[in-house]
């Protein structure tokens, strides 16, 4: 029984970031308000010449919506393609 739990593991886990991925996707989608006031920072940040890819607002995005820093980076690149493409 082992053996097969450890197959298991080892061919889904490749699996597990598509499935977070998308969950993190629902959440944009679920939270237009959120993701507006996101926008909103990074047009703040842009007009100070700070990217939306900066480490400064990775960590804003992680803390707002308490996620890793890989996450928000995810997160910050679906909020900037559904509700803020004019952001860099």
């Amino acid at each position: 029984m082992k053996p097969f739990l450890f197959f298991l593991f080892l061919v889904l886990s490749p699996l597990s970031p598509v499935f977070g991925q998308s969950t993190l996707l629902e959440s944009v989608k679920k939270n237009p308000g959120g993701s507006i006031e996101i926008c909103n920072k990074f047009k703040e940040l842009n007009s100070k010449g700070i990217s939306a890819n900066s480490d400064k607002a990775i960590k804003y995005v992680a803390k707002k919506n308490k996620l890793s820093p890989v996450d928000a980076e995810i997160y910050s690149i679906y909020v900037i393609a559904l509700y803020c493409d004019e952001i860099i």
